[in-house]
């Protein structure tokens, strides 16, 4: 019964506040792994959210044009799969999966970029700018895949980071 007194109070019984050199202290790597994993979810988050711009744009360019674009349908698809088991990597703290996260990803964002650069539509907009409302659709498809790259740098970025540090330090003999 002391002992639950004491300790609601504040300070369980048996020290005094001296012993602060014998406690045991947090390795300064899982606080990066902690960090690493908040911004990768961050990340996540925002790789979902323009994924989910690009099966838009994908749908509706399809039903205007009826015709497939199988780059565009290739790149959400693997950067689908890529979110699921990046997501399930970053939970888990499984190395693995979240190396095929990052080389998925990006493998996702250079198909987007080759889809936009496909149809040299940048090009004709800066040689006409009075037309470039003909084209708006097309480049909000390149502003969609300049978004894209620059959270895909962030991700692998971070991903290295988170990697490294949830590795084992390496003993010197």
């Amino acid at each position: 019964m002391q002992q639950r007194r004491s300790a609601l109070s504040g300070r369980p019984t048996g020290t005094d506040g001296s012993d602060f050199n014998y406690r045991m202290v947090v390795d300064s790597r899982y606080q990066k792994v902690a960090d690493g994993k908040s911004r990768l979810y961050a990340l996540t988050l925002t790789q979902a959210f323009l994924l989910l711009i690009g099966v838009l744009y994908t749908y509706i360019f399809t039903f205007h044009e009826e015709v497939l674009n199988v780059i565009a349908i290739s790149s959400t698809a693997i950067g689908f799969i890529s979110l699921i088991l990046g997501d399930i990597g970053r939970r888990r703290s499984r190395v693995t999966l979240l190396k095929v996260h990052m080389v998925a990803s990006s493998i996702a964002v250079l198909l987007s970029i080759a889809c936009v650069t496909k149809g040299n539509i940048i090009l004709k907009v800066l040689q006409t700018p009075s037309r470039w409302e003909l084209h708006k659709f097309k480049l909000l498809e390149a502003a969609h895949a300049a978004v894209g790259f620059l959270v895909q740098i962030f991700t692998v970025g971070t991903i290295i980071s988170l990697i490294s540090n949830m590795s084992p330090p390496k003993r010197t003999s």
